[in-house]
């Protein structure tokens, strides 16, 4: 019996643990998250998003002190955030305002084969962040 038949788990929070609580809001701020003023200095941090999930920002330091073994991960991305534009003119902007403030661009614009607009931006602790828009809303 798989574990699906027994309960119901709903994902409720994406949680992201970072090394500059301070960098790491700015940056999702950016991106039209309603992060609250001054949750700089805090160690855990919460936003609800519309529907109902929520991320949250964890200071490394906040992991250790439950999981005193947690070390940084190291290679490559194992998640991703996505973050839907209006037009595929959309994520060339924010894509553009992101690198212009200092962000590390990751993979510029570009026309993908599935039918979007697509970009990849690094936040501050070098996960990958994307950009898309489908292609078909620059025509509508």
């Amino acid at each position: 019996m798989d574990i699906a038949s027994r309960v119901t788990p709903r994902l409720d929070l994406v949680g992201l643990v970072v090394s500059d609580m301070a960098a790491s809001l700015a940056f999702y701020r950016r991106l039209g998250l309603d992060v609250p003023e001054g949750a700089e200095s805090a160690p855990h941090v919460e936003v609800a998003l519309p529907g109902g999930l929520r991320i949250g920002w964890d200071t490394e330091d906040v992991v250790r002190s439950f999981d005193p073994g947690w070390e940084r991960p190291g290679g490559g991305n194992r998640i991703e955030l996505a973050f839907r534009c209006g037009t595929p003119a959309d994520v060339d902007a924010v894509y553009e305002e992101l690198v212009g403030a200092g962000y590390r661009g990751h993979l510029e614009p570009w026309d993908a084969v599935w039918g979007q607009r697509y970009a990849v931006v690094l936040d501050p602790d070098g996960c990958g962040v994307s950009l898309f828009a489908d292609a078909a809303a620059a025509s509508a």
